[in-house]
């Protein structure tokens, strides 16, 4: 599956999924064996993965990915406007990023998984190996959250990937990188999860 938005007041961030690369704060998602027992074709969710109880249509919005956050919402992520770069045909799924003018951080990124993808399943399956940062956080209204990643650059980067599972077999994910001058002052997990929080409203209110 590929994996594939945080009240800060003067605060700045970003977010995006499976097997996060650092390049551009975009994900690519991988499914590799971890701790879970991996599962047959079909078998989702997987063992010990939640399973979504209420499945989200993301055909509209995976057609204009820059919609899954209204302007307000990256002001209120990012503490200013933003400009946008819009990938609805992005080999690793349709995706948007948010970021300042003329600054390479906060950055927020989201990626929405291929409809073929295995859903919170491969996140649960690549624990230990590949990521080394698995961390199931509490769930949105019900849809289950996991952020992840190859290492854990909380600390280090101020930057976190989350998982947001939207049915079985697909995931929104987000990654938020914050401000150089935020780092360390807030979980930049905990930054992602509000900022999926937007997401969700903002998906399920359009659909």
């Amino acid at each position: 599956m590929r994996r594939s938005i945080l009240l800060v007041g003067a605060v700045t961030f970003i977010l995006a999924a499976c097997s996060p690369s650092t390049n551009s704060g975009t994900v690519t998602p991988t499914s590799s064996p971890g701790s879970a027992p991996p599962t047959t074709a079909g078998q989702l969710p997987g063992p010990g993965v939640p399973k979504v109880d209420n499945p989200i249509d993301l055909t509209r919005i995976k057609q204009t990915p820059c919609n899954a956050l209204t302007d307000t919402q990256v002001q209120e992520i990012l503490g200013s406007a933003a400009e946008t770069s819009d990938r609805p045909d992005d080999a690793s799924g349709p995706s948007c990023r948010w970021s300042p003018p003329a600054a390479s951080r906060p950055r927020v990124n989201v990626l929405f998984s291929k409809s073929a993808d295995r859903g919170m399943t491969s996140v649960y399956e690549a624990k230990g190996n590949p990521y080394k940062l698995f961390d199931p956080l509490e769930p949105i209204d019900g849809y289950p959250v996991t952020a992840y990643g190859t290492e854990d650059e909380r600390a280090s980067r101020g930057r976190c990937s989350v998982a947001l599972g939207t049915s079985d077999n697909e995931t929104i994910d987000v990654v938020l990188e914050q401000s150089e001058a935020n780092i360390g002052k807030k979980d930049p997990c905990d930054a992602a999860r509000e900022a999926a929080i937007r997401v969700l409203t903002t998906i399920r209110g359009s659909n």
